[in-house]
């Protein structure tokens, strides 16, 4: 590539296909559910509750407190929820978080040899789940909390299965392991 952006004159190679976004992932928006029940109560507290006390400083304090728990009850975790981030790409995933302090990790599909999902009965109820990518590393890379899970995972089994070149998840489907009247014997002569 030149400084333009187009491509160099002349060269001739092996064609690379362009890293596509396949997908953009979030949290579950579950999570916004209490932050969110907090910020109708405080409209409600501050529509008609503030308005009946007589002093001054007693308004200017509860202005003051109210104020404080949207920030924290509401904004931080609203801002939080928006700096977590999952993009999967056709190469690899990336995951980024924080809003002020950014962390970003990257996983490649030929690093990644088993992905699963892990469910509680409250994420099962709304089909979401924690994606568990295993790299061989210490620990996994863990998206929590994702919306439609087995969906992501079966995407990125087919992602992995293509930056492999192994194409297993369609070799099991056309060739049987053994046919019906052949069996293997262990241990037998």
């Amino acid at each position: 590539m030149s400084i333009a952006g187009e491509p160099p004159t002349g060269t001739t190679g092996p064609t690379v296909p362009a890293e596509r976004i396949v997908a953009r992932l979030r949290r579950h928006a579950r999570a916004l559910f209490w932050p969110s029940l907090l910020l109708i109560v405080a409209s409600g507290v501050a529509g008609y509750g503030l308005p009946r006390l007589t002093e001054t400083w007693v308004q200017i304090t509860a202005w003051g407190a109210l104020a404080v728990v949207i920030v924290f009850g509401w904004l931080f975790p609203v801002l939080w929820w928006l700096g977590q981030r999952t993009t999967v790409t056709t190469r690899r995933v990336i995951v980024r978080s924080g809003f002020f302090v950014r962390v970003r990790q990257e996983v490649l599909y030929s690093r990644i040899y088993d992905v699963s999902v892990r469910t509680s009965w409250v994420q099962s109820a709304f089909r979401s789940g924690d994606v568990l990518i295993n790299t061989g590393a210490d620990r996994p890379v863990i998206l929590r909390d994702v919306p439609g899970a087995a969906l992501v995972q079966r995407s990125l089994h087919d992602l992995t299965d293509a930056a492999h070149g192994s194409g297993i998840s369609m070799r099991w489907q056309e060739e049987p392991s053994a046919l019906p009247d052949q069996s293997v014997v262990w241990g037998g002569r």
